[in-house]
């Protein structure tokens, strides 16, 4: 029996009755694409497994939480790297997920002065599927959400969702990826109006509301029906709005090796952080405290080569330490 059945394939008798006995065990589900990253030097290539939700369930597995990823690799050798990718961290790939031909790839071919040229080959396309049960919280975003077919099963997903669990959304605008603004905006307004949490950074809300300010980026996206609007700003620090309050959350100091894959691992303790918040909704204090453990994240991140997420004890043990810190301060 397939492990942690969550989507059923519409037309698939033999799969559904194979998943009548469902585990319950996956707090997060995340939809959307995962895919090999090429990077090509004068002294040859590296790939190694990316794609925003794919980082993000990722970095949810190191965080200790049961997480599930559905979405569309193929049965090759580049799709079978990502599965172990994921399966080191505990991430389940759902059934149905190696559903192309040929899994996907973003090519970065660098040039002498370290000038970048991209080359994507993605196919996004999700088997259309109707959920056996509703997680904790349901995640997604970036291409997965914009590129059809593959996104207009995600979108029938949420809509099938949204009144039954917490719903998390990452736009990750990739602007070359994409059809006209206007096209593209209306698509990220339609996804955000299923959703109870937003996450972008403030490059994306400049790309989306170019006339607008931040903080009226957020505002907007809340009268869309969120809950709360979290924008990063890198070394500025993160903007989280409620329909009650808004708070800014300082970037905690560090040395940077680079920042690939901060701005998922900073999804991903949002994400646990929902997981674990008291019942107060989104109180300043609750904001505060899912805004710190984010960045600490993210700040552990950016400190390591590569997408790099923290495990639990080292993002713990950070967040401790910062505590102690601040505590020690406020009696000197």
């Amino acid at each position: 029996m397939e492990p942690h059945a969550w989507l059923v394939p519409i037309n698939m008798e033999s799969l559904q009755a194979a998943r009548q006995d469902i585990q319950r065990s996956l707090d997060v589900l995340v939809v959307g694409e995962a895919l090999i990253d090429v990077v090509v030097t004068a002294s040859g290539r590296v790939e190694h497994p990316c794609g925003s939700p794919a980082n993000v369930a990722y970095g949810l597995g190191r965080l200790g939480v049961g997480t599930g990823l559905y979405t569309a690799i193929a049965p090759d050798a580049r799709g079978r790297s990502i599965e172990n990718h994921l399966h080191r961290a505990g991430v389940t790939l759902l059934p149905g997920s190696q559903s192309l031909t040929r899994t996907a790839t973003a090519t970065a071919t660098l040039g002498p002065d370290g000038s970048a040229a991209y080359d994507f080959d993605i196919h996004w396309d999700l088997p259309p599927a109707t959920p056996a049960y509703f997680p904790k919280i349901l995640h997604t975003g970036s291409i997965a959400t914009f590129l059809n077919p593959g996104a207009g099963t995600v979108k029938t997903l949420l809509e099938q969702a949204h009144t039954h669990c917490t719903i998390t959304y990452d736009p990750n605008i990739r602007p070359s990826l994409l059809g006209s603004h206007a096209e593209a905006k209306a698509t990220f307004e339609e996804i955000a109006a299923l959703t109870d949490v937003v996450k972008l950074s403030d490059e994306d809300a400049h790309w989306l509301y170019p006339r607008q300010t931040l903080e009226e980026s957020a505002d907007r996206i809340l009268r869309l029906g969120a809950g709360l609007a979290v924008i990063t700003k890198g070394a500025e620090g993160s903007q989280l709005t409620s329909l009650s309050a808004r708070i800014t959350v300082p970037a905690i100091k560090a040395t940077v090796a680079d920042t690939i894959g901060a701005g998922d691992s900073y999804m991903a303790a949002l994400i646990m952080g929902l997981l674990t918040r008291s019942t107060e909704g989104f109180a300043p204090t609750v904001m505060e405290q899912l805004g710190r453990t984010a960045a600490t994240a993210a700040a552990i991140t950016v400190q390591r080569t590569g997408a790099n997420p923290p495990t639990f004890d080292e993002l713990t043990a950070a967040v401790e330490a910062q505590a102690s810190a601040a505590r020690a301060f406020a009696c000197y």
